[in-house]
């Protein structure tokens, strides 16, 4: 098919209706009727098994009459592809009046609600708001579509008065702000119950693109069940403060770019619980959590990316309780490559001096999770009752000042946990009640200055590697079991 026909509609209306000169259309119409009367007629002649005309010596009337009956057929076949070929052409400029009529329509509406958003009133902003969304669901195309989806963003990203207080001579200006934010959490609302709207559906809005960079998210916005399989879903440098709530609840990413890159949490709740990412890229690089949880909970990992990298750490909660990492690729920081042991010129991870990551119950069976270059000092990463069938998990390089990592009751039946060119100076690593049937846990490189490596009442013979890692005798600070240290007999 080419370009100029597979053109998207809104650009064909953009661009102006192009049909094809009268003259050209109707010879191109004339041959291929000659072609198919032509192929019809030799398929017939073959059907019927003929090998030549019977030579007619006589005119006779019967036969003059057929004459003139194919000479009527003709003109009366002519007549008619002039008509399918002028019936097309009136439909199609019927069909471009009418986009037309609807686009004039639509930007008429579009103006007034615009209007209404910039209302002093809030009850008027409100109905500004209604107003676009319905536009969205009835435009003409995509393309106007999006232009109302972007207004609301746009009025979403407008600088946003905080919260005067309730004191007395403020009760005006509180009024007016829980006016204005009930405006702000409706547009919230709406985004939402668009985007759980299956594709394809009347008022839809999945796969197109939402730009929140830089809002202030202080209410619900639910995208529950949604399918992100193209487009990008924009939350960078917003603030998720106190009573903020996003839910991607058992949504489906399976294409498109989701960002919170540079986003700070310092309140609310973001859920993924449930979900499944077998494609698309979920960034949080250079987030700020200070406060608020982050549920991976029961989320399924086959693909695609999540990012944390440079994300700082000060306090609130990451999970990832029950969820299963069968591919896909997340990432708290760069991945060391060649030499651990000289730790020059790293580069930066995330940051921990506060909050907790939790993978409790998860199932690591393929993926990777990277850890590189992270300085922990304080909060806690744990991987209690996870299980390694497979999968990676590298600590490579970070710097472990305070805090702790603990393995406590996981079951290492695969997989490999690298802790490879890291720095113990503080801290502690736990792997109390560990069951080792296969797998590899590895520290070399690693310098223990301090801190704690406690291996108390793991099960099963050493991981592999380990021992030559951690030398013999092992280093200060690094605690195996009795087991593990006694040569075989």
């Amino acid at each position: 098919m080419s370009r100029r026909l597979s053109r998207p509609r809104y650009q064909e209306h953009r661009n102006g209706l192009r049909l094809w000169p009268v003259g050209a259309a109707l010879a191109v119409i004339f041959a291929a009727a000659i072609v198919v009367a032509a192929g019809a007629f030799l398929t017939g002649w073959n059907l019927l098994d003929a090998h030549g005309l019977k030579p007619e010596h006589r005119l006779t009337s019967s036969t003059l009459f057929d004459l003139v009956k194919l000479s009527f057929g003709v003109v009366a076949g002519s007549g008619a592809l002039v008509a399918l070929v002028v019936a097309y052409r009136r439909q199609r400029v019927d069909e471009e009046g009418a986009l037309r009529e609807a686009t004039r329509l639509h930007t008429e509406r579009f103006s007034q609600a615009v209007d209404k958003l910039g209302s002093d009133s809030p009850a008027v902003r409100l109905g500004g708001v209604h107003a676009l969304a319905g536009l969205a669901d009835d435009a003409p195309n995509d393309n106007l579509r999006q232009t109302c989806i972007d207004v609301l963003c746009a009025y979403l990203q407008l600088p946003f008065t905080p919260d005067p207080g309730d004191l007395p001579g403020h009760q005006e200006e509180r009024h007016r702000y829980l006016a204005l934010r009930k405006v702000r959490h409706t547009i919230l609302s709406l985004i939402g119950d668009h985007y759980r709207r299956p594709i394809g559906t009347y008022g839809s809005w999945q796969g197109r693109d939402l730009d929140l960079t830089g809002v202030t998210i202080d209410g619900p916005m639910i995208f529950n069940g949604a399918t992100f399989s193209g487009g990008r879903v924009l939350f960078s440098g917003a603030t998720f403060s106190d009573g903020g709530m996003v839910h991607f609840n058992r949504a489906t990413f399976s294409g498109g770019l989701v960002s919170f890159h540079e986003a700070a949490f310092s309140g609310g709740r973001l859920s993924f619980s449930g979900s499944t990412f077998s494609g698309a890229v979920v960034i949080f690089a250079e987030a700020m959590f200070s406060g608020s949880t982050v549920s991976f909970d029961h989320a399924t990992f086959s693909d695609g990316r999540l990012e944390f990298e440079r994300a700082k750490f000060s306090d609130g909660l990451v999970t990832f309780n029950d969820a299963t990492f069968s591919g896909s690729r997340m990432t708290f920081g760069p991945e060391l490559s060649g030499d651990r042991d000289s730790a020059v010129s790293l580069p930066v991870g995330a940051t921990f001096s506060g909050g907790n990551v939790v993978f409790g119950g998860t199932t690591f069976s393929g993926g990777t999770v990277v850890f590189g270059c992270t300085t922990f000092s304080g909060s806690r990463v744990d991987f209690i009752h996870a299980a390694f069938s497979g999968g990676r998990v590298d600590f490579g390089g970070s710097a472990f000042s305070g805090g702790r990592v603990n393995f406590i009751h996981a079951a290492f039946s695969g997989g490999r946990v690298d802790f490879g060119g890291s720095a113990f100076s503080g801290g502690r690593v736990n792997f109390l009640g560990t069951t080792f049937s296969d797998g590899t846990v590895d520290f070399g490189g690693a310098a223990f200055l301090g801190g704690n490596m406690d291996f108390n009442q793991v099960t099963g013979p050493a991981p592999h590697g380990l021992l030559h890692a951690v030398g013999a005798p092992p280093s200060a600070g690094v605690n195996l079991p009795a087991a593990w240290l006694t040569p075989n007999p």
